[in-house]
């Protein structure tokens, strides 16, 4: 269902609930963007004096009803979300730790102090245009200013800490004074790891300045629940390659660089947004002042470690791990190629063990994250020559496969076993050495051999 549809859809519902005695608002994020006139996202509607069962009973007239969350607290209806004023209670650690208690009868003001922030209590009556805002969010638009609806239930929820960092990513909003102070309190440690996923996740891939959230999360001090981003701070880089500054500095000015470079496609966008944070995860152990420089050496491959560390007690999406890694354990490649004059094997090699394609994309977001006169420029000649080089050869999105396969082996009389395995393997090696690049020539490479 598009935005359109599902707005139709929605006043429909408010109709219907009019007929029936209620009212239905439009609440959250729909409001605050509509204000805003940003793009808006489905409308989430809640539903004041009706009873829960009646409510069901209304709804199932659209189609099938869907229990959502606790208490009933959520319908779902072909796509949209209706949820019954309700009362929460802590009741427990974590994000999920509460008792919800519906209650149709209740004020929309009382309802909307269980929400975050001010800009997200809003609501608005779609068959009248009504605004209601008993918490000021208007005003705090206005403002440009993140704060907190009501400090005792903003509390309750440490995972509103990471969502105030990513709505100040996204909206270039500042964090009001007394709200900072509250997150300053907040305990990370007892959020379930996919929610913190999935907020590092549109923090870093919805803005067109990921580094406010980032930088939100260090004026918070959030960035203590995850040292590898802590360490970044501070840890100083030699001035001839880093004018800008601090590993810290430089990483904001990276994944900045990387939100421009996105390509539309969520897959490769997450991997590029989640390397571009954590490719120098390797230069806090590795940073040295040696005969007057500051040197890193080795650090991108000894950034294997902190990065999967960070990335695994966030998610156990394995493929999605792996495939940062490589980007964090490569992202110097295509300037140590370039600098030495690399062949078609080295091209050819890289190409089996990450996309030269997406590596580019990476390593640009790291050029271009300083302040040198040629990343300013948005120069990246090392970049812009592996990927020519990589379109030449035919490997610049996909790595090359073996040209000679088992079945050759076989139909020539070899027989299956390790020896198959280690031929094969040699063949593939002389293959990316360009000694064939035919099965003809594998052939009679194999009978040479």
């Amino acid at each position: 269902m598009d935005d359109t549809q599902n707005l139709d859809f929605a006043m429909e519902v408010c109709r219907a609930v009019r007929d029936a005695g209620g009212r239905a608002l439009a609440v959250g994020g729909y409001v605050r963007d509509r204000m805003l006139d940003r793009p808006r996202k489905d409308v989430d509607l809640e539903v004041f004096g009706i009873e829960p069962d009646n409510l069901i009973r209304l709804l199932s007239q659209f189609g099938k009803v869907d229990l959502v969350g606790q208490s009933f607290g959520v319908l779902k209806v072909r796509g949209l979300d209706v949820s019954i004023p309700r009362r929460e209670f802590k009741t427990g650690a974590g994000h999920k730790g509460f008792r919800i208690d519906s209650d149709p009868h209740l004020s929309y003001e009382v309802a909307s102090r269980r929400r975050d922030l001010t800009i997200n209590a809003m609501a608005e009556d779609l068959l009248t245009h009504e605004i209601l805002d008993p918490h000021g969010g208007r005003e705090d638009l206005d403002l440009r200013i993140l704060r907190a609806v009501d400090p005792k239930h903003f509390g309750e929820d440490p995972l509103r800490v990471l969502r105030v960092c990513r709505f100040a990513a996204q909206l270039l909003f500042h964090v009001d004074q007394e709200t900072a102070v509250l997150c300053r309190e907040l305990d990370l440690s007892e959020l379930p790891p996919e929610r913190i996923f999935d907020e590092f996740r549109r923090m870093l891939e919805a803005p067109a300045h990921p580094s406010v959230g980032l930088q939100t999360m260090r004026i918070l001090k959030a960035t203590r629940f995850f040292p590898e981003l802590e360490a970044l701070i501070d840890c100083p880089q030699e001035y001839e390659w880093h004018p800008e500054g601090d590993v810290w500095f430089h990483t904001l000015l990276v994944v900045d660089a990387a939100a421009e470079l996105k390509t539309g496609d969520p897959e490769e966008d997450r991997l590029l947004m989640f390397a571009a944070l954590a490719h120098d995860f390797g230069k806090p152990g590795t940073t040295k002042f040696e005969r007057g420089r500051i040197r890193s050496m080795n650090h991108e491959a000894l950034g294997e470690v902190p990065a999967r560390s960070f990335l695994t007690r966030m998610t156990s999406e394995k493929r999605f791990i792996e495939n940062v890694i490589a980007l964090v354990i490569y992202h110097l490649r295509p300037h140590m190629l370039h600098k030495g004059g690399a062949g078609p094997a080295a091209i050819r090699r890289l190409a089996t063990r990450v996309p030269i394609e997406r590596l580019v994309r990476l390593a640009r977001a790291d050029h271009y994250g300083r302040t040198t006169p040629d990343a300013l420029a948005c120069v990246f000649k090392a970049g812009d020559w592996l990927l020519e080089q990589a379109r030449l050869l035919d490997v610049e999105r996909q790595a090359p496969g073996p040209i000679l396969m088992g079945r050759h082996l076989l139909d020539r009389g070899h027989t299956p076993g390790p020896e198959l395995g280690e031929i094969l393997k040699v063949a593939f090696d002389a293959q990316i050495e360009g000694e064939f690049s035919d099965l003809d020539g594998a052939l009679e490479w194999l009978t040479a051999r």
